[in-house]
């Protein structure tokens, strides 16, 4: 009863003390996130997107910037670079000159007539700390706004005329068709490309210098080959598989498909063989035993659609006829459909195009 008077909870009085490991985890504090860590401090840093770093440069000398719209696939450096030109623009000032709001959490139409409306109407102030100009103008970044309404992006029109003397703006999106015509015709517009296989492998070797990891080349192509031109996963995927390695040990292309996901070849060449038997019992029987292995359907479809594009196997019409169950397939699980009937249904649709030979 006195241990419960004093810590105002059953038991024994005296706190329990962390263990010696837990302690050491505190005091080093989390490992840094390296999406974060690596992320391109100035606009020269930004990886091969050139139209974009070149305007950004004249923007930057002439101290003024015209409203942004950044389009392109993910991963490809849209919010870095806007991110890495504000740093540079703004310097110490940097924080209270830029709102940045992924529009996916908050795209309604109350933020922009509070949030958004409130921060451009403030007045643009304040002095570097490095003694250099800084332009009277502060920068909203909208993350991801093609996830707004349609109502909300038409209010964020009158917003970015009224307040064009004091605020710029720049919309991030991997869908330029879903921004509305009256907002898209006030920004300049830039797509982002998805970044080159050399691009990505050489950011790749850079991190691998700077944290002292030993992975060779066939390694790093098959984390480009499965990011697909996206850096950003490529390098969340490098850090995975050394957290699930440790540093000093070398990585292999084994490590690699075992984190990303990708299915083995064997996996794919055993669906076709099965297949190619024209037994839609044995291809039910390997679709049982191949959904123990917990792959993504989905991935099975990506892969398969590219191996049997570039394979002399199949003619071109049996080619057509895949590649529609492969699409049908596709569209169905993202309805949300059933892997286990749309793996089936892959399976029927290419026994029906070897019927075909």
């Amino acid at each position: 009863m006195q241990a419960f008077l004093k810590t105002g909870k059953l038991g024994p009085s005296e706190p329990k003390k962390p263990s010696t490991s837990r302690a050491k985890d505190e005091r080093s504090g989390p490992l840094p996130v390296w999406v974060e860590k690596y992320r391109p401090r100035t606009v020269e840093d930004v990886v091969e997107q050139g139209e974009v770093v070149e305007v950004l440069r004249q923007c930057l000398k002439g101290g003024d910037f015209p409203n942004l719209l950044f389009y392109g696939p993910p991963g490809t450096g849209k919010t870095s670079t806007i991110l890495a030109a504000a740093r540079q623009l703004f310097g110490s000032l940097y924080k209270q000159r830029i709102l940045e709001l992924n529009a996916s959490d908050e795209r309604g139409i109350q933020v922009v007539r509070e949030k958004i409306k409130s921060f451009a109407q403030l007045t643009a102030g304040g002095m570097r700390n490095d003694g250099k100009s800084c332009p009277p103008f502060k920068i909203i970044i909208l993350d991801e706004a093609d996830s707004m309404t349609s109502a909300a992006q038409a209010a964020l029109r009158r917003t970015m005329e009224k307040e064009s003397h004091s605020t710029r703006f720049c919309l991030i999106c991997n869908y330029v068709s879903r921004i509305i015509e009256p907002l898209t015709s006030r920004c300049t517009k830039f797509r982002f490309k998805p970044l080159g296989e050399e691009k990505i492998i050489e950011r790749l070797e850079y991190i691998c210098k700077e944290e002292s990891l030993k992975a060779e080349k066939p390694v790093l192509l098959k984390i480009v080959e499965a990011s697909g031109g996206d850096l950003r996963r490529a390098i969340t995927c490098l850090q995975s598989i050394t957290r699930l390695k440790g540093k000093g040990i070398e990585i292999t292309v084994d490590d690699v498909v075992e984190i990303i996901g990708i299915v083995p070849e064997n996996w794919l060449d055993k669906l076709i063989e099965v297949c190619q038997s024209k037994d839609y019992s044995k291809a039910e029987a390997f679709v049982d035993e191949f959904m123990l292995e917990a792959y993504a359907t989905s991935q099975v479809i990506e892969q398969l659609s590219e191996k049997i594009i570039n394979t002399t196997e199949f003619t071109d019409k049996q080619k057509a006829l895949i590649g529609e169950k492969l699409g049908e397939c596709n569209y169905r699980l993202l309805d949300g459909g059933s892997e286990y009937i749309q793996l089936i249904n892959i399976c029927c649709g290419i026994i029906k195009a070897y019927e075909l030979a």
